[in-house]
């Protein structure tokens, strides 16, 4: 057994997204045997997400008759300069936008952590919306930050996130009332000064809009992948444009449209109702080329488990599931982009 045979194997494994085999695009960033361990560093950098995980056990399946235990690891580079090494940790940073508030972005980035973090990933969740920070009250958390003896602060965790907000800096119903320049200098310590640790994911809820704290995010933090969040009606389909279009300049990728509200099902009768209108999302993500991610229904539910502290996504049902999906979908576009920016370095 030695390296080239085990590259040989490697090249039955296809990328189901990239059309090609592992070794053929670049994958395999190195293969190590060590007496009886075969470890092997793969070019994949969005962990738990499904299709990497089935990667994975092909790769598994492609060495199963060796005589050897089989080590896998997985790294991406970014292709970061040194002074670009912001959050160095965090394999993924994502960031939840809407051009418009009110169309639930808080609950979409709430959700897609908690997902996330359900897929048995390490998940932070940044509630970037200084003036509405209500990220807190979703995951039922109260608990203050500690800071450590060199003033660096640890993070509180709920439901297996980790979790920073000014809310719980300032208190519950303190207002803010910040101009934008102190709200950058803010923003920057709690990124730059919390132990996030080794994160595989980090959610970035974004204020609506796109004012300064997304112009400070893009320009300082590398943002990884982005998530428009919209709901069917014309108004928020406009918005959404003009948030697409801010995170184009930034050169930013966007993984993807999600829909929210999309219809409202009676729990009386069982008909839907398309209130604020039917398919503007998905129509919108054809229009602009973009992955659309999925619809997310006008449930009482989710209302209902975000007062109470507890992501929906953790239930059961319909609702439930089509959070899943878009956490999955949304795991899977990152990984794409991650593992086709790899093959092009």
């Amino acid at each position: 057994m030695d390296e080239q045979e085990i590259r040989d194997r490697l090249t039955t494994v296809e990328d189901p997204d990239l059309g090609d085999d592992l070794v053929s695009l670049g994958l395999v960033n190195d293969i190590t045997i060590d007496d009886d361990t075969v470890s092997i560093d793969l070019a994949l950098g969005a962990p738990y997400s499904p299709t990497e995980t089935a990667i994975a056990e092909s790769v598994r399946e492609a060495l199963a008759d060796l005589d050897a235990d089989v080590d896998l690891s997985a790294s991406i580079d970014r292709g970061l300069e040194p002074h670009e090494q912001v959050l160095p940790n965090v394999t993924n940073i994502i960031a939840v936008a809407s051009g418009k508030g009110g169309v639930g972005k808080s609950t979409i980035a709430v959700n897609l952590a908690a997902g996330l973090a359900e897929l048995g990933a390490d998940v932070g969740l940044f509630d970037a919306d200084v003036y509405g920070p209500n990220v807190p009250r979703m995951l039922g958390s109260d608990e203050r930050p500690e800071a450590t003896p060199d003033e660096q602060i640890i993070p509180p965790e709920k439901h297996g996130l980790k979790l920073m907000s000014i809310d719980l800096l300032m208190g519950e119903d303190a207002p803010v009332i910040w101009r934008g320049p102190m709200v950058d200098k803010v923003l920057q310590q709690l990124w730059e000064d919390v132990q996030w640790g080794e994160l595989d994911y980090m959610v970035v809820d974004l204020p609506p809009g796109t004012g300064d704290t997304q112009l400070t995010l893009l320009q300082t933090v590398p943002v990884a992948g982005a998530v428009i969040v919209t709901t069917p009606q014309e108004v928020a389909l406009d918005d959404a444009r003009k948030g697409l279009e801010m995170f184009g300049k930034h050169e930013t990728p966007v993984l993807g449209i999600v829909e929210n509200m999309s219809t409202f099902k009676c729990p009386d009768c069982g008909s839907e109702h398309a209130i604020f209108g039917e398919g503007g999302g998905e129509a919108f993500a054809e229009e602009m080329s973009m992955p659309f991610l999925g619809q997310i229904p006008l449930d009482p539910a989710i209302r209902e488990q975000g007062d109470g502290g507890e992501p929906i996504v953790f239930e059961d049902g319909e609702t439930a599931d089509a959070f899943r999906s878009f956490v999955e979908k949304t795991a899977n576009n990152q990984g794409f982009l991650n593992r086709r920016r790899a093959t092009e370095q």
